[in-house]
C-alpha cells in the first residue's frame, strides 16, 4: 500500500506535525514521526504545548525587626539634703548637740574676755588695774555680755549612729513613761524615723 500524504500549511515555529498512521488492519496511531512503510500516513498540524507561565517568584520576607527592649518604668524620688547636726561645748567642758550650731548663749564678765578693769585710788579711777602709787581698793565695775558656746558639724555617719543611740533610749525610757511623756516620746521617734529614712536610707 502506498504512503498517502496531506498537505498541510506551512509549519510555524510554534506548532508541531502530527503523523496519523492508519495500517493495513484498520488500527491507528498517532506518532511525531512518518508512518512505516505500507501504512496510510496523514498529517494534523498541531500547537505546540507550552509550560504555564512561571509565577513571579515570592519576594523575600522582610527580616525579622529587632527585638526591642521593654521599656523601663523609671521613677525618680527626689529626696532632700541631709540635715546637718552640731556638737557644742560648754565652758565646763559638757558637750550637746545642736540642729543650727547656735551654741546655747550665756553672760559672762567682760573682764574674762580680756577687757581692761578699773582701779580707784587717791587720785581717782585709773583704768588698767592698780597703778604704782594708789593705795585704793581695785574696783571691777560691773558689766558684761552674752557668749555662745562654740559648735562644729558633724559628719553624717556619726549624725546617723547618734539618731540611731536616740531611738534606742527612747525605746527604753518608753515603758516606764507616763502618758504625757510617751505622747512626747512617739513625736520624737516619728522625728527621727522620718529623718533617718531621708538621711541615713530607710535599711539603716
Amino acid at each position: 500500500m502506498g504512503l498517502v500524504l496531506s498537505c498541510a500549511a506551512p509549519l510555524r515555529a510554534q506548532d508541531v506535525l502530527i503523523y496519523r498512521c492508519v495500517a493495513g488492519d484498520g488500527s491507528l496511531t498517532l506518532r511525531d514521526s512518518p508512518c512505516d512503510e505500507g501504512e496510510r500516513q496523514d498529517t494534523r498540524s498541531m500547537l505546540r504545548p507550552q509550560d504555564p507561565p512561571r509565577s513571579p517568584a515570592p519576594a523575600p520576607a522582610p527580616p525579622p525587626a529587632a527585638a526591642t527592649a521593654p521599656q523601663r518604668e523609671v521613677q525618680v524620688v527626689y529626696r532632700t539634703p541631709p540635715r546637718p547636726m552640731y556638737e557644742c561645748r560648754t565652758s565646763d567642758g559638757d558637750t550637746y548637740v545642736s540642729e543650727d550650731g547656735e551654741g546655747n548663749p550665756r553672760w559672762v564678765p567682760l573682764w574674762t574676755l580680756g577687757y581692761p578693769t578699773w582701779t580707784a585710788g587717791r587720785s581717782g579711777p585709773r583704768p588698767g588695774g592698780p597703778h604704782p602709787g594708789s593705795h585704793g581698793p581695785r574696783v571691777a565695775y560691773a558689766g558684761g555680755t552674752w557668749v555662745r558656746d562654740q559648735c562644729h558639724p558633724l559628719p553624717q555617719q556619726e549624725i546617723c549612729s547618734r539618731l540611731t543611740d536616740r531611738r534606742w533610749e527612747i525605746f527604753r525610757r518608753y515603758n516606764s513613761a507616763n502618758q504625757s511623756e510617751r505622747r512626747e516620746l512617739d513625736l520624737e521617734k516619728r522625728g527621727i524615723d522620718a529623718r533617718m529614712a531621708n538621711d541615713c536610707g530607710a535599711g539603716r
